[in-house]
């Protein structure tokens, strides 16, 4: 249970902050930078969501929203071997219900032809900055595991990551794409390869 009292603690005066395992952790850290990516990912989605999403789509991104959390808290908590408390994890069971989703709201639009602009309609184009900074923050769980890796920690050693929170992260990309092609209800804007260029006459 959470239970904020204050919410300035002048504990990170220093550059540093806390894991979710207590232990210390530099803010410039790649695992801290992963987390925080994160987060800000899902501050995106609120504003999504503040842009008067309704029905399936708006249902699932609060859910994605909460789940978010979880996936912080899982980039945040190193992987060790027989832990004390179970760890919140993100598990292969909110990986698949994104792939439903994307099935699911990708089923009515029309196949592409073209890479699509980011635009149209106002919820379609926040969702493209959201999807955008769920993949910024996927690149940097990566580089946390470049740092860390995947394995359980030692004495010697902290722990890893867990992958599947990276996993998460990436078909959640895949479905904000589909999404914003659902707020536009399939009236794609198309990239012109080259513009205003001169056609290549061969």
């Amino acid at each position: 249970m959470v239970n904020l009292t204050k919410i300035y603690t002048r504990t990170g005066d220093k550059g540093q902050t806390r894991l979710s395992d207590n232990s210390v952790a530099s803010k410039t850290d790649a695992r801290v930078a992963a987390y925080g990516d994160v987060d800000e990912a899902n501050s995106s989605i609120g504003v999504a969501l503040a842009q008067g999403i309704e029905g399936p789509i708006a249902e699932a991104l609060k859910l994605i929203q909460n789940e978010l959390f979880d996936v912080g808290a899982d980039l945040s908590t190193p992987v060790v071997s027989d832990p004390e408390w179970p760890p919140l994890r993100i598990e292969q069971a909110s990986i698949d219900r994104l792939e439903r989703w994307c099935d699911e709201f990708g089923e009515p639009l029309p196949n592409l032809r073209s890479f699509i602009l980011p635009g149209g309609t106002p919820a379609s184009a926040q969702l493209h900055v959201c999807r955008t900074l769920v993949r910024r923050a996927e690149r940097s769980a990566w580089q946390a595991v470049a740092a860390y890796g995947t394995e359980p920690g030692t004495r010697a050693e902290p722990g890893g990551l867990n992958v599947a929170a990276i996993t998460y992260l990436n078909r959640l990309s895949d479905l904000l794409f589909i999404m914003a092609r659902a707020c536009n209800e399939g009236n794609d804007i198309l990239w012109i390869p080259g513009t205003d260029r001169e056609k290549p006459t061969r």
